[in-house]
């Protein structure tokens, strides 16, 4: 007979249980996660303290590396800590907290993402009119919509997520709280919320994805019109980084959340959740920072002029 007891805490299962393995995940993943507070880090500061720096395509990017240490953030920490305790358990209202916060950072990105796409059309296709159309009022005012959609998006989520009851069991296989982990372990009917994730959060990537990718369409065609082979690399230099971002970050998403999980697909799952949720945040600023040459520029400066004033 199934058990209905409500529950109250969840075990999250994580990635292993051998202790050696443990304690060498635990070493791995902590590097990881300070490099990408590090990284992402430096990128906001510079991108706040250089002048030279104070354009929509930075402003957009130390908002993507804001969004990256906040990201990290939800499952990065706790995750450590259950590596080190051995204690994986975790409250059902922290686990809906996580998964709150984990959708509303993830919208957020997808969002920013298009943003920057569009950016890049812009700065590409009508260089001449780039300071009019990309002004600081309609930057800002991208910002403001992305980071309050976010929030309205994932409130949605949450509130459908606290109609549902759980009775087990009570063993998330993963090391942080999803939305489909959720609704393997819960008592009543989720179909709604699963129509809800197809339905909006499909219609919302579909949307991301084709304003994102579609101006590339147009940009590639002006990239090729370039007479100059310099003008092109670094045209190509900066669409390229976008581009890589974006696809790491949508093919996380449509396995984990498009594709039906099984129990065979534990394993799958996980990776593509590191990988999305920890890999995915320090990426991010390695591309754009590797690839980027005003970042180097404005690294350079900003650090010698430091010691030399010292």
């Amino acid at each position: 007979m199934t058990n209905l007891t409500k529950i109250t805490t969840l075990i999250l299962v994580g990635l292993s249980d051998h202790p050696p393995t443990m304690n060498g995940l635990f070493v791995f993943f902590l590097l990881i996660y300070l490099m990408t507070l590090i990284t992402n880090l430096l990128i906001f500061f510079l991108v706040l303290t250089d002048y030279n720096l104070h354009n929509p395509m930075y402003f957009f990017l130390s908002n993507l590396a804001f969004l990256d240490m906040s990201y990290s953030s939800v499952s990065g920490p706790k995750m450590l800590f259950d590596l080190v305790t051995k204690n994986r358990s975790i409250s059902l209202h922290a686990c809906i907290s996580q998964v709150f916060f984990f959708v509303y950072f993830a919208c957020s990105e997808l969002l920013l993402l298009s943003a920057m796409s569009y950016d890049r059309y812009v700065a590409i296709c009508k260089p001449l009119h780039y300071t009019q159309i990309m002004s600081w009022r309609l930057c800002s005012h991208l910002a403001v919509v992305i980071w309050v959609f976010g929030i309205i998006y994932s409130l949605v989520h949450t509130l459908c997520l606290l109609r549902l009851s759980f009775c087990g069991p009570n063993s998330i296989h993963n090391f942080f709280c999803d939305l489909p982990h959720l609704f393997e372990i819960s008592c009543t009917d989720p179909t709604m919320n699963i129509v809800l994730i197809f339905t909006f959060g499909g219609s919302l990537s579909l949307s991301a994805l084709l304003f994102t990718f579609l101006p590339y369409v147009r940009i590639l065609r002006t990239i090729l019109q370039i007479r100059g082979k310099t003008g092109k690399v670094k045209a190509f230099s900066t669409c390229t980084s976008h581009l890589t971002v974006v696809s790491i970050f949508y093919g996380s998403i449509i396995f984990i959340y498009l594709v039906p999980s099984s129990s065979n697909m534990f394993s799958v799952n996980k990776l593509l959740s590191v990988i999305y949720a920890l890999i995915n945040p320090l990426l991010n600023p390695l591309i754009y920072s590797l690839r980027n040459a005003d970042l180097k520029a404005a690294f350079r400066r900003t650090f010698t002029f430091r010691r030399t004033k010292k």
